[in-house]
């Protein structure tokens, strides 16, 4: 028996594996050579974790073992000269030269002829290093990037090819490449638009904003919640860029009188991206936004959302109730729809039944049932709503109540029994009862469902590598109302900006909220029909902490910034 063997059976004994398995893991595939694809096969049998494995393999073999790939790891002069395909799928990286020695990450240190390759390229030895599949495409993702002198050739081989069909050549060239990163070989006009993709997932842009304007075509970023400025092109690209999009949404290039909206899917490394996508005539042309949902990211926890103490117990209180409505509160884009599915994510068992109606599905959500609204076929949110209702379930998400049809059927199915989570677009917490009442709902059918009320707000959150302390003057602590006595050290933290952040000086985004749970007194004051500020000053009385103090709380932690808190949060 080789080493290689012996080390596999062993580490397979250990875990009580039988003879013929440990047989079978041992046999060579067809496409692989005598060890070639060990390490996945044991995966995949799950006898064992990546992560075990390859630490035993470590041990045994001698070779060093990284958890994640660091910048200061990798040298992107050497990471260049080598083909992205080949890394992709031999799954390595060669990351530097230590004493004429190339250093490369493998994912399966058996893949002997791998090393050979690299070290013919580079006419060096090889060193290899251990590393997980996922902490070598995540390295790749972030390192194989585009910069603005690539960028400005591609605008430059743009000038050059004009004078040709660009619009014919679009039509023809439809295919996706496999991965956004294989541009290398792209017409111009495709690479552009790739690249432009590429640049806002390795900048964790949520939105693209494409604009025509009358002398210039410009691109925006929101990122964390703000617009950037990224890149303007000389207007005779606008019909190029356009068209390439829409052909990516499989959307129709000749018509550009109407709105139209699609879907794109595209891949980077590992990363498999969800882009929804609008497209809107305006005076200089069709302008287009591109919403992008990354469908490999993690669902955030209750716990991450930004909730403290007593907001997360009095939000799991509601989500365990039987029965009732809990609706989210907010306006666009202040993360109402990443509360439910953590909400939805925290209640998610086998003993459970959940179904949701979605204007879009944003995440699949595993062991739930998801359903699309669909206008088109007269899908609506009441529509599928009545047909939930037939299916047994124990809670239901409702991704939004636009109306009061919606809404009395939400009620309906919150008084038989079930749990009912949705959103309002309301200003805070006490004006999401008074808009179901302006639905024409009676109040003591509201009073009788409801049982809590979240409103809430993002704020970008300090870079924890950059941020930096300060002495706030009399002004600042004035305007948010934060005394001086309850600063820690009387300081509090501002940006600063480095290359992790961007320069942003923030990196990621919290929530801030507003819990109001629908007690008696309450209810009394809905049966009544009072307005929204006598409820809101009731709930206040009683202990409900307004959004902007949630923002104090978070700003003298040091979590984000006073004009970050002042930005999102009104008046009182």
């Amino acid at each position: 028996m080789s080493l290689v063997e012996s080390i596999i059976s062993d580490f397979l004994k250990e875990r009580n594996v039988s003879e013929i398995n440990i047989n079978e893991i041992l046999q060579p595939t067809a496409d692989s050579g005598k060890n070639g694809g060990l390490v996945e096969r044991i995966v995949q049998s799950g006898m064992a974790t990546e992560k075990e494995f390859l630490i035993v393999l470590s041990d045994k073999l001698a070779i060093p073992y990284k958890e994640l790939i660091e910048e200061d790891d990798v040298d992107k002069s050497i990471l260049s000269k080598v083909p992205l395909n080949y890394l992709k799928n031999n799954f390595i990286l060669p990351l530097n030269n230590v004493d004429d020695t190339i250093r490369v990450a493998i994912s399966d240190p058996f893949e002997i002829q791998v090393l050979d390759d690299i070290s013919m390229i580079f006419e060096l030895p090889t060193s290899p290093v251990i590393c997980p599949k996922a902490a070598i495409f995540d390295a790749i993702n972030q390192y194989y990037r585009i910069d603005a002198t690539e960028t400005e050739q591609m605008i430059k081989e743009l000038d050059m090819d004009f004078d040709s069909d660009v619009l014919a050549s679009l039509s023809s060239l439809s295919d996706e490449p496999k991965d956004l990163l294989d541009v290398a070989n792209e017409a111009p006009i495709i690479r552009l638009v790739n690249t432009t993709l590429f640049q806002a997932v390795r900048e964790r842009a949520s939105d693209i904003h494409v604009e025509p304007f009358e002398k210039e075509l410009r691109i925006r970023y929101r990122i964390d919640g703000i617009l950037y400025n990224t890149l303007s092109l000389p207007r005779k690209y606008q019909a190029a860029v356009i068209s390439r999009i829409k052909i990516m949404a499989d959307l129709d290039i000749a018509e550009k009188r109407l709105p139209q909206d699609g879907r794109i899917k595209i891949k980077i490394a590992e990363h498999f991206m969800d882009l929804r996508v609008s497209v809107i005539p305006t005076a200089f042309g069709e302008r287009v936004v591109m919403r992008l949902l990354d469908k490999s990211s993690v669902l955030i926890r209750l716990e991450d959302l930004g909730l403290l103490g007593d907001d997360l117990d009095m939000m799991c209180g509601f989500i365990k109730r039987p029965n009732g409505i809990m609706l989210v509160t907010g306006p666009t884009g202040s993360g109402k729809t990443t509360t439910l599915y953590a909400a939805l994510t925290r209640v998610n068992t086998p003993e459970k039944n959940i179904i949701t109606i979605e204007d879009p599905i944003e995440y699949q959500l595993f062991g739930i049932g998801q359903i699309q609204v669909n206008p088109k076929i007269d899908l609506t949110f009441a529509g599928g709503l009545r047909s939930i209702l037939r299916q047994d379930p124990d809670i239901i998400m409702v991704g939004e109540i636009r109306d009061r049809e919606t809404a009395e059927i939400s009620i309906q199915a919150s008084l038989t029994g079930h749990l009912v989570l949705s959103t309002l677009h309301t200003n805070d917490s006490a004006g999401a009862i008074t808009r179901m009442l302006d639905m024409g709902i009676e109040p003591f059918l509201v009073a009788s469902s409801l049982c809590g009320v979240v409103a809430q707000r993002l704020v970008r959150v300090l870079c924890n590598e950059c941020k930096e302390s300060y002495e706030p003057d009399d002004d600042e602590l004035r305007d948010i109302g934060i005394k001086r006595e309850d600063l820690h050290d009387g300081r509090l933290y501002r940006t600063a900006g480095c290359p992790s952040c961007l320069n942003m000086g923030y990196k990621g985004r919290i929530g801030i909220f507003e819990i109001m749970r629908i007690d008696d007194d309450i209810k009394k004051l809905i049966l009544e029909r009072y307005d929204s500020n006598t409820i809101r000053k009731t709930a206040m009385n009683k202990g409900m902490m307004l959004l902007k103090h949630d923002g104090v709380r978070k700003i003298i932690q040091g979590l984000t910034t006073i004009e970050e808190v002042l930005r999102v949060s009104h008046e009182d």
